[in-house]
């Protein structure tokens, strides 16, 4: 018979010893940092064993606690798999697809009657997140990432590279100052998504205008939005010039609410795009393998390049 403490201080210790943080465990756990600091005591008294060492601002692992953690949470990890492997046997259920706020309002959830229509018998539960999901942890069956499309121990497919350009409210293009050239962007706002500063790989205003040959604009001035739908609505107010995914903007350009100042895009980030990913164990779950067919196929049909 095995000999096993709660599996609330269980959990309590692998999330504080995971994030260093009583704090922080509680919010994932959803409990108070009280809460989280009496199960860890409870856990240290049934063991006879100290697992941490309170600091006057942190935390350390004790020997025995750096011991136990990696058993922990491979143990938690595996509770959760067969969790899930249980709800696999109702495969007409429903699908949870996590996916960014922007692309998800602007690209996916104007398409998802159409998956309705084909696949009934599945429902779909949109997660709308910028934070990158833990499958087994957060109970998500497929997200629509953006990046390289390389994720340990997840299959990853191309749905759109990344196609950039500036856009802005049609109101931009006559007037005193129009927008009809680069070179006209000196007298106009530049908008800017917060993301795209600070990642590398994505394109922003900075690469944007270093590839165009515009080197005495200021590539960092105008406001910042945390949000890309932030952006495209500051756009759309005729506040300034955003610099956006084709994707994203396809709809209010179809609408015209935006237009392209400077032409379509035309080029895109070296390999960077939005993909579908999902654990490679679920490649042959029925309701995984019909959302993602699906969705390949209306990228494809959206954007034939």
């Amino acid at each position: 018979m095995r000999q096993l403490p709660p599996l609330n201080a269980l959990r309590a210790f692998e999330a504080a010893a995971r994030l260093m943080s009583f704090s922080k465990a509680a919010q994932e756990l959803n409990v108070t940092p009280a809460a989280v600091s009496q199960q860890i005591r409870s856990l240290e008294d049934m063991a006879g064993v100290k697992l941490f060492r309170r600091l006057t601002r942190s935390l350390l692992l004790t020997d025995a606690g750096q011991a136990a953690l990696p058993f922990m949470t491979e143990g938690l990890d595996q509770l959760a798999e067969g969790y899930r492997a249980l709800r696999r046997q109702d495969e007409a259920g429903v699908l949870t697809v996590s996916v960014g706020p922007t692309i998800g309002a602007k690209w996916l959830v104007p398409r998802l009657e159409r998956f309705h229509a084909r696949h009934p018998d599945i429902g779909i539960r949109v997660d709308a997140n910028v934070r990158v999901v833990d499958f087994r942890r957060d109970d998500v069956d497929v997200a629509i990432r953006y990046g390289a499309g390389v994720y340990d121990g997840l299959t990853a497919h191309c749905l759109m590279s990344e196609f950039v350009a500036p856009v802005c409210s049609p109101t931009l293009l006559k007037g005193d100052m129009p927008l009809r050239k680069p070179a006209d962007l000196h007298h106009h706002t530049l908008l800017h998504a917060q993301w795209r500063m600070q990642h590398a790989f994505a394109p922003n205003w900075r690469m944007w205008l270093l590839a165009t040959g515009l080197t005495d604009v200021d590539p960092d001035r105008g406001p910042q939005f945390s949000e890309d739908s932030l952006v495209v609505q500051a756009a759309i107010a005729g506040q300034g010039v955003a610099l956006a995914s084709r994707a994203v903007v396809a709809a209010d350009i179809a609408s015209g609410l935006l237009a392209y100042p400077f032409g379509a895009p035309d080029g895109r980030g070296e390999g960077y795009g939005f993909y579908v990913v999902y654990p490679e164990a679920d490649a042959s779950r029925p309701k995984v393998r019909a959302f993602t067919e699906w969705v390949l196929e209306e990228a494809s049909e959206a954007d034939p390049d």
